[in-house]
């Protein structure tokens, strides 16, 4: 099965296009509004900023990342006029995806290495800089396609390192991490997991904890309670969520996202 496919299931990705055109100034990001962003440098020079530390000037067409709210500058390089699309994304950074948690700060992709996103690009840049009629739905749209394709990139070439998708790579771990992100409402237990990775019970944990960088436990309870916010967000009853995410009361379900998030699902909603 397609590991994203739960991923993307659960917690819907969404990005819309805010900026098309020459950046003439420094464009300052402060890591408010809980949404990540793409910067798609089409011509001309960049220096790249992130938390007041100077990065990188980039100096060819390249995609710079942002998964989720981060503070960055972006100044274009004097004399070399910036040619840019800039997209606002949303991997579900503000109710913890696993997806938005398990990448890099930030990701720096020259163009000429992802030469198979060549005719996405193509279609965005001729929708960005033309005046055609649905010109942002179509944006929006394209923008979305392409970050996915940027997600198949990092996760193709080992970017992730200590993650969930480390642990989808692994055949025995997967299969654990699969019934988890299928099934969130099952009662697992980490002797249930364990049966299904075919693993002893210890060497289940120990190398569920070194891949992932969590206990199996403790990751299922962050998907459940990632399903449970975005179901809040939605306007689904307490009741509905908590029998959803594997609870079998509202009052447990409660307990547990008050204990780990600091609020109870009705303040939070």
């Amino acid at each position: 099965m397609d590991p994203l496919l739960p991923l993307l299931n659960q917690i819907p990705l969404s990005a819309k296009v805010f900026f098309t055109g020459d950046l003439c100034e420094i464009a300052n990001f402060d890591g408010s509004g809980q949404v990540g962003h793409i910067h798609l440098l089409r011509s001309g020079k960049l220096d790249l900023m992130w938390k007041g530390q100077p990065i990188s000037q980039i100096e060819q067409p390249s995609v710079v990342f942002f998964p989720r709210p981060s503070i960055h500058v972006l100044t274009p390089v004097a004399g070399s006029p910036c040619e840019l699309v800039c997209a606002s994304i949303d991997l579900g950074a503000s109710v913890r995806s696993p997806l938005a948690t398990a990448l890099p700060e930030f990701v720096i992709v020259p163009l000429n290495e992802v030469q198979l996103i060549a005719p996405t690009l193509q279609l965005l840049f001729s929708e960005a800089f033309e005046q055609a009629l649905g010109r942002q739905a179509a944006l929006d749209r394209l923008a979305e396609y392409f970050l996915i394709q940027v997600l198949r990139h990092v996760i193709q070439h080992g970017q992730l390192q200590q993650s969930i998708f480390a642990a989808l790579a692994d055949t025995r771990l997967a299969q654990a991490v699969k019934a988890m992100h299928e099934k969130p409402s099952h009662p697992w237990t980490l002797e249930t997991l364990a049966d299904v990775s075919g693993m002893s019970r210890a060497r289940f944990a120990a190398n569920f904890k070194a891949t992932v960088g969590t206990t199996p436990l403790d990751y299922l309870t962050d998907w459940r309670l990632s399903i449970a916010q975005n179901l809040l967000r939605q306007g689904k009853p307490l009741k509905s969520i908590a029998s959803q995410v594997g609870y079998q009361s509202s009052a447990a379900f409660s307990r547990v996202f008050a204990k780990r998030l600091g609020t109870t699902p009705t303040e939070w909603h």
